[in-house]
């Protein structure tokens, strides 16, 4: 009795939050590199599967001479609107009693304990479809394919310059830990990552001022160019929060499920959040109440409502060596 008392004593809003906080085994350096984060204002409805995010549009059209007698036009400033996908995940993990009478240890315990390292997995799942799904049509002129070239100086020089005169907007980099490596080889970086057989942990990186997070999940992939296969990475340039994060209060988003008569116990929870890349409308029918990862990646359920310039996150394809 004192060991379920324990486990359900964990699932406490506060106990829990400190669980979900502190036992982050793999935490996605994708969210603490600024490309996420919450606006004010942006919250999960209580109702819906997306939310609408009208805008205006920029002023276009040029000034006119001004002149004695003259009638000036006045034109419209258009609104459109943005959407957003709410997104529902649920997920529950389960032991029976013998587990821990034959292992000596609480697996319950542990299912708490490595629940934040779990879904903070999953949400870097998201963000990379997300990603992909963008950059397939919606975000075409954003992109530089390079895949036939290996990164250099030059090219990230000219991948910065993909947004123009807007590019100031770009904060940092999200690049696979190898990418980051063979920058650092390169003598590219402004502060060079240590290397070595040290236990020291790396610099912070970056280059031409613009941080740099590697992160293992960033994309990479082997495709045939000519006669070879060869791996192509994708590197993201983005600015601070081009991805818009809420999260919902789902009822029972923690519950804990005690079998009594099959000596189990199990704990569920659900999420209800949207991870939103600014700028670029969701469109699609998802065949569940809300959209998978691999409908987010699907290119056709995504349309771009911003100018590219508003839209800060740039990718560039290319290998390394």
């Amino acid at each position: 009795m004192a060991d379920l008392t324990r486990v359900i004593n964990a699932l406490t809003p506060d106990v829990w939050n400190k669980y979900f906080d502190e036992f982050t085994a793999e935490l996605s350096a994708i969210k603490q590199s600024g490309i996420m984060e919450t606006l004010a204002g942006f919250n999960v409805p209580s109702e819906g599967v997306t939310v609408n995010m009208p805008f205006w549009q920029d002023l276009t059209g040029h000034a006119e001479v001004w002149t004695s007698g003259q009638t000036i036009v006045p034109e419209a400033i258009n609104a459109k609107k943005d959407i957003a996908a709410i997104l529902t995940r649920a997920k529950s993990f389960g032991a029976e009693d013998l587990v821990k009478l034959f292992s000596g240890s609480d697996p319950m315990a542990s299912i708490v304990r490595k629940y934040a390292a779990f879904w903070e997995r999953e949400d870097q799942l998201t963000i990379l479809a997300i990603m992909k799904g963008i950059f397939g049509t919606a975000l075409v002129d954003n992109a530089k394919d390079e895949s036939a070239n290996t990164i250099s100086r030059n090219m990230l020089v000219d991948a910065i310059g993909v947004l123009g005169d807007a590019s100031q907007k770009l904060t940092g980099f999200l690049m696979h830990p190898l990418v980051r490596g063979d920058l650092a080889k390169k003598n590219v970086l402004d502060a060079r990552v240590n290397v070595g057989d040290t236990n020291t942990a790396p610099e912070v990186a970056s280059f031409l001022g613009r941080r740099i997070i590697a992160d293992d999940g960033a994309p990479v992939e082997t495709v045939t160019i000519g006669t070879d296969d060869v791996k192509v990475y994708t590197t993201y340039i983005f600015g601070q929060g081009a991805l818009a994060y809420a999260a919902g209060t789902p009822d029972n988003a923690i519950e804990y499920v005690r079998e009594g008569f099959k000596s189990q116990s199990s704990l569920i929870h659900r999420r209800q959040f949207i991870i939103h890349p600014r700028g670029v409308s969701w469109v699609g029918t998802p065949v569940a109440n809300t959209p998978a990862d691999t409908e987010l990646a699907t290119a056709a359920n995504w349309v771009k409502v911003f100018e590219n310039k508003n839209i800060p996150i740039v990718a560039l394809r290319h290998q390394i060596g």
